[in-house]
């Protein structure tokens, strides 16, 4: 009788012991990068408070993001409006933007063997044209938003609200930081100042060494983040300087792969590391 005791103590244990090191597993997520469109800054001076940028142009992109994860997924971000799937770029009013999409949600979606119904989440960094494009095919899922961003762009109190978020009614808003599964896997981390709830997004990828640290808006590109340089069209010019410190502490502790989204030179960086995750023929 001792003996069978024993037996099922020692069972009880080696069980115990298995659980919890599948508990401890980090849960298997993916991140795929697609392209929402291609943005030619002609007058480069607006993304500066003062005139260092005189007379220069720059070519951004803009990506958007597709999070696979075990209790769901997410869409980060939404490139530009889908009018601007055509075979010429468009030059905006202002002057200052040639914009063009390459190709339509859908079937950069069907390439990766996802549907829009196929999203639990979906988040921006912010509410700006050129990652709202293709919100309103978004309204199966539920956007994650911050409280005072939303207020600025869908309250009640507006009398003229975005018209590319009004379809999405399913809403959870956020005041602050926001661990999407639960996990530690997927968090968006709140960095206002380029609009008053931007924010980005903390990915750890299965298979890569290093997290990804997404950034939204808070960089446009190289040089914005080694000199911070702030638009001279963002909401607040102190928060931003304080989200940009608070983003460089929480790289440093993450030793994260820090993603400016609007540079083409990162956008090729992602795609590389990102290849090397496929398994080879």
């Amino acid at each position: 009788m001792k003996k069978i005791f024993f037996l099922f103590l020692a069972i009880s244990i080696v069980s115990c012991k298995k659980s919890e090191k599948k508990s401890g597993e980090k849960p298997d997520v993916k991140l795929y990068q697609l392209v929402g469109g291609s943005i030619f800054v002609k007058k480069l001076e607006v993304f500066s408070q003062d005139t260092t940028y005189t007379g220069q142009s720059k070519q951004f992109t803009d990506a958007y993001y597709v999070i696979s994860h075990p209790k769901g997924n997410l869409m980060w971000d939404a490139g530009l409006p889908e009018q601007l799937v055509m075979p010429t770029p468009y030059d905006e009013p202002s002057g200052v933007f040639r914009i063009q999409r390459p190709d339509s949600l859908v079937n950069q979606l069907k390439s990766i063997g996802f549907s829009t119904k196929d999203f639990k989440y979906f988040a921006m960094s912010h509410s700006h044209f050129d990652h709202t494009g293709h919100a309103n095919y978004m309204k199966d899922a539920t956007l994650l938003i911050q409280e005072n961003e939303f207020n600025a762009n869908l309250s009640d109190t507006l009398t003229q609200k975005n018209p590319a978020l009004t379809a999405l009614q399913n809403l959870k808003k956020l005041n602050g930081d926001y661990d999407v599964f639960g996990d530690g896997t997927v968090v968006i981390k709140y960095m206002p100042g380029h609009t008053i709830g931007h924010q980005v997004l903390y990915v750890e990828v299965a298979g890569l060494k290093k997290p990804v640290l997404l950034t939204g808006d808070l960089y446009h590109f190289e040089e914005n983040r080694t000199n911070k340089g702030v638009p001279s069209f963002n909401y607040n010019v102190e928060q931003t300087l304080e989200s940009m410190d608070k983003f460089e502490a929480f790289a440093k502790e993450k030793n994260a792969e820090v993603i400016i989204q609007h540079s083409p030179k990162d956008y090729n960086k992602l795609k590389t590391i990102l290849n090397s995750l496929e398994p080879k023929a």
